[in-house]
């Protein structure tokens, strides 16, 4: 694996503390508030702030006509399907239960690169696929058994999943001549876009201004997630190998479930605890680096 410098260090352990505990963060902002709308406030706000960044860093937000197109669908598949079904999802599911489902994205991700891409997958990456499809089993069947339980947002989750996986795939083999700065702007800014569009068109009616901790939660989200976090992860995504830019997803569930059952008073069943388990080692065998072999000596 490519060494890690101190900077990427220190950014993956920020990136998982940050996007791990906005699960429970968003949990508590979408309680009675719509979904969509909470989603577009934290990006009218994250954007200005994203938008300084480039400034300050004298980032040309400059794109050519010509890479429009494949801006386009990589906005789609990182941005749009992610935020969309990801916020909607989150009411009807605990939020360790929707970090669980999200953060399926690597094993998603080695599955398409080695169907659609050519790349070899070895035998214990298959066996990683089985526990985490069984770990998805588990947290379905607990959602149909109980009169509660939404199996539509475990769907939603995890098609959210696969479209980031995809877009993961299409971020690593990019050829846009441009910052990552300038791309996550612009992919910030349609989606923006977009969910302003969704949340006029479907909760336009039950609009409300937020109270003061759901603005607390906005602010964390438009800082903490569209500011930062996005962009690390995309950075990652394009300069790092795929075992580097994904070492820190296989910690963010976890600390997801844990700050929800803390802060949230979410009770964890031990579909949810298993899950935990199989989704983590499913993770880990996709992405743990393979051994080299020992040179004979003759």
């Amino acid at each position: 694996m490519q060494h890690l410098s101190r900077q990427q260090l220190v950014l993956l352990v920020l990136l998982t503390v940050v996007w791990g505990l906005n699960w429970p963060v968003m949990k508590f902002g979408v309680t009675g508030f719509p979904p969509l709308t909470f989603r577009t406030l934290c990006m009218w706000l994250g954007l200005p702030l994203l938008g300084s960044f480039l400034l300050l860093r004298r980032v040309p937000f400059r794109i050519e006509r010509e890479h429009w197109r494949e801006l386009a669908v990589l906005t789609v598949l990182n941005m749009f399907f992610w935020h969309t079904l990801a916020i909607l999802a989150i009411q009807s599911l605990s939020s360790g239960r929707a970090a669980i489902l999200g953060y399926t994205m690597p094993v998603f991700s080695a599955v398409i690169g080695a169907f659609w891409y050519g790349q070899r997958l070895p035998a214990r990456a298959w066996g990683g696929v089985a526990a985490a499809a069984l770990g998805v089993v588990l947290l379905l069947w607990h959602e149909i058994t109980t009169l509660t339980g939404k199996p539509m947002g475990v769907a939603m989750m995890l098609l959210a999943a696969a479209t980031w996986a995809v877009g993961t795939q299409q971020t690593r083999r990019t050829r846009m001549p441009h910052s990552t700065l300038t791309i996550s702007f612009w992919m910030t800014v349609a989606t923006t876009l977009w969910m302003s569009l969704l949340s006029v068109l479907f909760e336009r009616a039950d609009w409300m201004a937020p109270s003061p901790a759901q603005w607390a939660a906005i602010v964390y989200n438009a800082i903490g997630v569209f500011a930062f976090a996005q962009v690390v992860w995309l950075m990652l995504a394009r300069e790092l190998p795929p075992i580097a830019s994904t070492l820190s997803v296989m910690f963010i569930p976890v600390l997801g479930v844990f700050s929800g059952a803390w802060w949230l008073g979410e009770v964890l069943h031990w579909q949810d605890w298993a899950a935990v388990v199989l989704v983590v080692l499913a993770i880990v065998s996709v992405l743990w680096p393979a051994a080299k072999p020992v040179p004979q000596q003759g």
